[in-house]
């Protein structure tokens, strides 16, 4: 009977969880780290040791606490390699309140700063323009009085050289429409009633008769102003 009761104690006890239970895994990290500082200082008073020796000791020392320490909690019920980070809590309107306030303390600060260094710049640029001289006098240079007589007669001809350009131009454009006229005139042939006039002039001969295909041959004035006024067909 004792020992029905002893087995059914030692199960009992086998399924109590004796880790401790913990919500982060980040604040356990925090005290691992503190406490390892404190053991850092474990083997210093130990003067029969090499420090070899208590470099390798210290290591095992330090990977033995922190592995025990994860072994015995339960991040909200896991395991210490199953528990998953903490996944860092991002305050965005704290960080912004940081960054309003330290962009407000530079713009009230930094111009009362920055003064005194523009005044300085401005008065030694300043200095150093006065310490330039001007080393070279202006001097006035003498007009030629030849030059400047040309230049007089030039600016007075000057309206009436445009004038009589302008008349030479209207004049070559002129010539220009009387020698296209004439040049109409010499291409056109005479009509049949200009060549009836000639044969009454002339008479009926070979020179009449030539006339007629060779329109270029020169005519009597008074039969030339006739054609011209009347008769004249210019040529396709």
């Amino acid at each position: 009977m004792e020992d029905a009761q002893s087995d059914k104690a030692s199960g009992e006890d086998s399924n109590i969880e004796y880790r401790v239970k913990v919500e982060s895994k980040k604040q356990v990290q925090e005290q691992i780290n503190r406490y390892k500082e404190l053991l850092k200082t474990v083997f210093d008073g130990q003067t029969e040791l090499t420090a070899d020796s208590k470099q390798e000791l210290l290591g095992e020392l330090l990977a033995n606490f922190e592995a025990a320490v994860q072994d015995n909690v339960l991040v909200n019920g896991q395991p210490w390699n199953d528990a998953p980070e903490d996944e860092e809590e991002v305050d965005l309107d704290g960080q912004l309140d940081d960054v309003i306030v330290e962009t407000s303390n530079k713009r009230r600060t930094y111009p009362r700063k920055i003064l005194p260094h523009v005044v300085h710049a401005l008065k030694a640029e300043r200095k150093i323009l006065g310490l330039y001289e001007n080393t070279a006098q202006p001097q006035d240079v003498p007009m030629d009085p030849e030059y400047e007589n040309i230049m007089s007669t030039l600016s007075a001809e000057a309206p009436g050289l445009a004038k009589q350009a302008t008349q030479v131009i209207k004049s070559i454009q002129t010539l220009q429409k009387q020698a296209e006229g004439l040049c109409q005139i010499l291409n056109s042939k005479p009509s049949e009633a200009s060549l009836e006039i000639h044969r009454e002039v002339f008479g009926h001969n070979d020179q009449s008769d030539s006339l007629s295909s060779s329109p270029k041959l020169r005519q009597p004035r008074g039969i030339e102003e006739a054609a011209a006024t009347n008769c004249y067909i210019p040529l396709d």
